[in-house]
């Protein structure tokens, strides 16, 4: 697609060109320099080196530089070598291209995604491999092609034919997890095969199967008339076909080929069911198993659901494409969609994965019409024809990507060229189509994600033949990008970035071969795309990072291509911005903009140029180091490398951490990947990291003499923490090389063992770590692609932390979940040790080097990290889950498992107190970090005190040992590990269970004694579970030895403070605790442990009777505290019980109801009892309203003097006083008659009992807070004038009348006493 004007020579005659002419350097590649002369006219001259026979090829165009290591400084708009071909497939290319004419030899091949394999045709041989398996390790599945095959049809002289082979491949075993598909293949896999000109159709069942290979074959015959079915047992059947198509002559047929080709399994079986499309309109559906292939014209049902009328003309060519809406599908679902491209729209159809395979249709979407906001508009200006070329869905089938080309003509100079664009479109939202549909949807189900995006505007016009040829790739890095693939072997990545389209060119010199198919590798996360990977003809497998379709890419030219000659400038021009891709600037800005979503700002994000400035730090940082290893000399080096800036950043940018990270993850020059997995059963591998390590402490010794640790320790502290990391995280990976040995020792030497007969238990779980941990490296560096899985898990010594990752996404794998019971225990310990030893190794050397490291300690160390901590804490789960599931025979392994586990979760809960440390030190939130810890250490300790007792009992049950003098001490010798954890991570439930299993009351009080953790240490945990427990005479015994810390406990327990305070001697605090007690509220709890308690421990709510008690304590002990307050407190003692006896005494006078039974069984304040006094509208009522104000405070009757005047007008109103007052003037009262009448007043009875002679109160009298009158000059004056109860009065109604009267009742109740005593003396005379 970036050819010059001119067309691009055919391939035949490429091949006619010298291929032995080659450069010193190389036996069979020349140079560029050299290859003017013999490639392709303006061929880019960066294009991608490739090899042609040998690994040495390969090398040859590698810079000498990065032949033993692919560093950062590779160059990153260069695509990456990950894979040669297996040897057998580079010895049947070789043989068969020897045998053939020069320009007539052809090779199929392509890639699946779904099971990562690769297949290569070869003459009658397909090769098949995973091009994810190292080198080394790749394994090669070889299928033969019957002869009835590849001479049906009469086709033996064309051979294009034996090129025009589609491939699919049937995974039985379900969509390939990525857990799985980690470090090996499916296991199972079928594969189905169509000649795209013959519709030959093979099917091999199973191609790992240990069997016969033959395969299911169908044969058309030349004319479609008759088809050949071919059985696995050798036997032929000819099979008419049940229908013909619309445009069914045999002489249309002979010119048909099949465009696209799909499978899927049927649900439990190993059956499947193919679907292929024909260029005259045909679709074909065959039905393959191992007893043979059955197949089907479809094409008239289909047209019978289609809108299309049934006497329309197919467009040649059409249908182009077939997908399944979901490619990760599993085995299990019974229906499934797929999509069907047309010469104008996109059609869905869904079919039941069933024995009839009866296919719907459920709706279809025009793209090409008169509507432009349904896809791309037709009958434009200069369009003169658009052609649907290729579809391909996301993994998520909600994005649908369509190649088109449109076929136009320049009005202004009349010129024809042709546009390339991508169509996106996208189901709209909240739209969800069930397979369940019987009736087609007429409504809109696609909308347009962008306008379509043109890849190239103006482009040389090609024939029909040609632009069907081009496919189609979605879904590799970067986000969103499409790989096109040409009939010509070349590739196209196409991208928008940076609000403009960008193409990257993946070209191949001359005897590379053609680009045969294009791929992803899998991500080893979630939701995200993998790098693209291209399939050579002749050059194996290469990658092309993210960095180099971004760094590396064009905007599309905007000459035309379509005249001979007219291109050549603008080429050389096209030349040099390829060589300058890294600082070009956007040329063209694209006028529409498109949703590229927000992974593409974190990819732009993320890719970052070095500065100069860096570069040239470094370089000398180098240098420097490289003269201190030949001469011990650091002159001046301090200055040097401030002059340049290394000192600048911080972090991993900073030069010295880049420095010591090249370090620790140099690959080695001589470790190669033609020896396998025998590598790691090498000397070398330690060897290797031996040196590495005396490498890193002669940097930091470099660092230390120069100075340069100073400048860090002050400056750039995250900079040297991560230099220190990388000695901790070497010094690990060789402890667990060591480890690894072994192991391997002690496997081989039990290799007779019955246990270890299988091969997956030979490996062990550590080998498949490291697999595990190294392939997932590989698939995110493509320049490790053709390295093998150990090799890159001991080089990339900085990623360490990857292992703990691994065990908490892929542990079930790791462990293996088939393999017996005691394999299971003996892998996960295992990997326990290997934890163990990374963990404890990282904190021996931090502890050994701990004045290299900065100061103040509020970074993290990498084994605090939530990845570290979660991945211990996935495998300590497994393990508990271990223990308590192993019985029988596997017994004898639970010591070894608990011990492992004691040391996982000592390592697992170091991690926590080191990252909650980093937090507070820092000043950061820690609450939920910190919640995390106590739930799992709670969760952890206590499964291993469990399996500590269940093992105590198991050894006494089988040696019949009992009693408890031979039980306590084996309990005691189990426990003491356990003890230490819990002792040291403040277990308290654990330390708590295992005090009170051995009722050991000294040990109990030792580690109070010694924990001294949040709000009281062990000590209060002990408190709360005695009280809990209502162990309330255990709990005030330990009061004896922890007076203190019982008192600051029981401060939110009343109802034992107290006893601990008259313990204590100290009689006013508990007099003061008891009459809180006493007068506490019934709706709220004493303590708010109490809200945690059951039902049945649930304190219950003191009566009126239970407070009296409390309050007659309360008095007693403040009488033998006998402090300087003693009479104040005695006297607030003495109306509180005053005021309860008040509310005895209203209760009992109010009428009987449900409510005065609730009120009776509560505490209720004075101002509730004053307000059921006035409620209650009887004179008896009325006066213990007084009453209960008398015995309050002066402050409350301030605040509550309204409340005051309420009760003395409802006094008032107890009597009709207007007619007392006619009573009086009719019967001519006397005054004695009149005071006797007036004494029997509410009124009187009132001022008597608040302002009379014998008037008692607390806390000073009524007439502070309400004077009896207005002129009453008795009371001192205050500085606020003081209402009276006159003026309350005077608003009475019958105050104008018996005004006289009422005021002399209140003013007799006041001198009441003198009154009544001149009363009985003169009825004594």
């Amino acid at each position: 697609m970036f050819s010059p004007a001119t067309k691009k020579s055919s391939f035949n005659s490429q091949k006619d060109r010298n291929p032995v002419r080659a450069a010193p350097d190389s036996p069979l590649t020349p140079l560029s320099d050299n290859r003017q002369s013999t490639s392709a006219a303006n061929r880019p001259s960066t294009g991608t080196p490739a090899p042609w026979a040998s690994r040495l090829s390969v090398l040859a165009r590698i810079p000498p530089a990065k032949k033993a290591e692919k560093g950062p400084d590779a160059d990153p708009i260069e695509p990456v070598y990950v894979g040669e071909f297996p040897q057998i497939v580079r010895a049947a290319q070789a043989s068969y291209l020897h045998k053939t004419v020069p320009g007539h030899a052809w090779i199929s091949g392509g890639m699946d995604k779904g099971t990562s394999l690769a297949w290569i045709i070869c003459v009658n041989q397909l090769f098949i491999w995973s091009y994810l398996s190292p080198t080394a390790s790749r394994k090669c599945v070889v299928l033969e092609l019957p002869s009835s095959v590849l001479e049906s049809g009469g086709i033996t002289t064309k051979s294009s034919h034996c090129n025009r082979w589609m491939l699919c491949t049937v995974n039985w075993d379900g969509t390939c997890e990525s857990k799985s598909k980690m470090v090996e293949q499916c296991n199972s896999v079928g594969i189905v095969m169509c000649n795209q000109k013959t519709h030959a159709v093979l099917f091999w069942p199973d191609i790992y199967s240990e069997g016969e290979a033959a395969p299911v074959i169908s044969v058309a015959s030349f004319d479609e008339t008759l088809f050949h079915s071919s059985h696995a047992d050798g036997k032929t059947t000819l099979n008419w076909p049940r229908e013909h198509g619309r445009m069914g002559n045999s002489n249309m047929e002979e010119r048909s080929s099949f465009n696209s080709l799909i499978a899927s399994p049927f649900p439990g079986t190993r059956a499947c069911i193919a679907l292929a499309c024909g260029s005259d309109g045909q679709l074909w559906k065959f039905q393959c198993s191992p007893s043979g292939i059955s197949q089907k014209n479809i094409s008239q049902s289909l047209y019978s659901l289609s809108s299309q009328a049934s006497d329309q003309p197919v467009v040649t060519g059409y249908p182009r494409s077939l997908a399944w809406r979901y490619p990760l599908h599993s085995s299990e679902e019974s229906n499934r969609q797929f999509f069907l491209l047309t010469d104008h729209e996109i059609q869905c159809f869904n079919i039941k994965l069933t024995s009839d395979s009866t296919i719907s249709k459920l709706w279809s979407h025009e793209i090409i019409g008169t509507d432009g906001d349904l896809g791309i508009k037709k009958d434009l200006a200069g369009q003169k024809r658009i052609w649907p070329l290729d579809m391909q869905v996301d993994d998520w089938g909600k994005e649908l990507t369509i190649l088109v080309a449109i076929f136009c003509k320049d009005r202004v100079c009349s010129s024809s060229y042709t546009q390339y664009s991508l169509l996106t479109m996208r189901y709209k939202p909240g739209i969800n189509i069930s397979s369940e549909n019987v009736e087609p949807i007429h409504e809109r189900i696609l909308e347009k994600k962008a306008p379509p995006q043109e890849i190239i505007p103006k482009a040389r016009v090609e024939d029909e033949g040609f632009l069907f040829s081009m496919r189609l790739r979605v879904g590799g890095k970067p986000s969103g990008s499409a790989i096109i693939l040409s009939g010509d072997g070349t590739a196209t990545v196409s991208t928008y970035w940076r609000s403009s389209t960008r193409l990257y060119q993946f070209d191949l010199p001359y005897d590379a071969g053609k680009v045969l198919d294009a791929s992803v590798f899998p991500s080893t996360e979630a939701n995200e795309e993998g790098a693209w990977v291209v399939l050579t003809e002749k050059a194996g497998v290469w990658a092309i990072p993210e960095k180099a379709v971004l760094l590396g890419g064009v905007e599309p030219p905007e000459r035309s291509l379509s005249r001979k000659g007219s291109s050549k400038g603008a080429m050389e021009e096209e030349r040099r911005n390829l060589s300058l891709v890294g600082n070009i600037a956007p040329r063209r800005a694209s006028s529409e903009a498109r949703d590229t979503g927000d992974k593409q700002s974190a990819l732009m994000s993320g890719i970052t140029r070095r500065v100069a400035q860096d570069e040239e730090s470094e370089t000398l940082l180098g240098h420097l180091f490289h003269e201190f290893l030949l001469s011990g000399r650091v002159d001046g080096s301090l200055e040097k490398l401030k002059n340049f800036g290394a000192f600048e950043k911080d972090g991993e940018a900073n030069v010295f951490a880049r420095t010591s990270r090249s370090i620790v993850d140099t690959l080695a020059k001589h470790w190669t990947t033609t020896r396998g997995a025998e590598i790691v059963a090498m000397s070398v591998v330690s060897s290797q990291l031996l040196d590495k390590q005396q490498k890193h402490q002669r940097f930091l010794q470099f660092l230390a003499l120069s100075k340069c640790h100073e400048e860090l320790f002050s400056r750039q502290r995250y900079s040297l923490q991560l230099i220190m990391e990388h000695g901790e995280k070497l010094a690990g990976m060789i402890q667990l090389r060591e480890l690894q040995n072994t192991i391997n020792q002690n496997r081989s030497n039990e290799i007779s063992s019955p246990s270890f007969s299988s091969p997956n238990a030979m490996a062990g779980s550590l080998w498949d770590l490291i697999q595990l941990v190294g392939e997932k490296a590989r698939r995110n560096t493509v320049l490790l692609m053709d390295r093998d899985n150990a090799e890159v898990f001991y080089s990339k010594v900085s990623d360490l932390q990857e292992v703990f990752y691994c065990l908490s996404h892929q542990l079930q794998y790791i462990i293996g979940g088939e393999q017996p019971r005691i394999i299971h225990i003996q892998r996960a310990c295992e990997l326990s040790n290997a934890c163990t030893t990374l963990i404890r190794t990282a904190m021996q050397y931090k502890n050994e080097y701990h004045t290299w490291y900065p100061l103040p300690s509020d970074i993290a160390p990498w084994y605090c990290q939530a990845v570290v901590r979660d991945g211990l804490w996935s495998l300590a789960c497994y393990m508990c889950h271990l223990l308590s599931e192993s019985t029988g025979l596997d017994s004898a392994a639970k010591p070894d498992l608990h011990s492992c586990l004691e040391g996982l979760t000592d390592d697992l809960l170091e991690a926590y107190t080191g990252a909650i440390a980093a937090k507070v030190e820092h000043g950061k939130e820690h609450k939920g970090l910190l919640h995390e810890y106590w739930t799992r250490r709670d969760k952890l300790l206590g499964s291993l005190y469990l399996h500590v007792k269940g093992f105590v009992e198991a050894r006494c049950k089988d040696s019949n040992e009992g009693t408890v003098e031979k039980k306590e001490p084996m309990f005691r010798e189990l426990l003491s590990p356990l003890l230490s954890i819990a002792r040291r991570h403040e277990g308290y439930q654990t330390l708590w269970n295992i005090c009170c299993d051995l009722n050991d009351t000294v040990l109990q009080r030792s580690l109070m004694h010694e924990s001294m953790g949040p709000r009281g240490g062990f000590s209060y945990f002990v408190f709360e579970r005695l009280y809990e427990e209502q162990k309330f005479a255990k709990l005030l015994r330990l009061g004896e030895e922890f007076q203190e810390e019982l008192v600051a406990f029981l401060k939110q327990h009343k109802n034992l403070l107290w006893l601990h305070q008259i313990f204590l001697n100290h009689f006013s605090s508990a007099s003061e605790t008891l009459h809180k007690l006493a007068l506490s509220e019934d709706d709220a709890p004493i303590s708010s442990a109490e809200e945690e308690l059951d039902a049945d421990c649930a304190r219950v709510k003191p009566t009126l009777a239970e407070r009296r008690r409390l309050l007659n304590l309360s008095k007693i002990a403040v009488m033998a505290g006998r402090d300087a307050e003693l009479e104040t407190n005695k006297k607030r003692i003495e109306a509180d019980l005053k005021i309860l006896k008040l509310q005895e005494d209203i209760i009992r006078l109010l009428p009987g109801n449900k409510e005065k039974e609730d009120i009776g069984k509560q505490l209720l304040p004075p101002g509730e009892l004053i307000e059921l006094c006035l409620k209650g509208q009887t004179p008896e009522l009325a006066l213990l309203a007084f009453d209960v104000f008398a015995w309050t405070s002066s402050s409350y009757r301030k605040f509550n003097r309204s409340l005051l005047e309420e009760c003395w007008k409802n006094a008032a109103d107890q009597h009709d006083w207007g007619n007392l007052y006619q009573e009086s003037l009719a019967e001519g009262w006397s005054d004695e008659v009149t005071l006797q009448f007036l004494q029997e007043t509410v009124l009187f009875q009132a001022s008597y009992r608040c302002y009379g002679p014998k008037a008692e109160t607390y806390e000073g009298g009524f007439d502070e807070v309400l004077q009896l009158r207005q002129n009453d000059f008795e009371v001192p004056l205050l500085k606020d004038p003081v209402p009276s109860v006159e003026e309350i009065l005077m608003q009475h109604k019958d105050f104008p009348d018996a005004g006289k009267l009422m005021l002399t009742a209140i003013m007799l109740g006041k001198l009441g006493a003198d009154i009544r005593a001149e009363e009985d003396s003169s009825m004594e005379r």
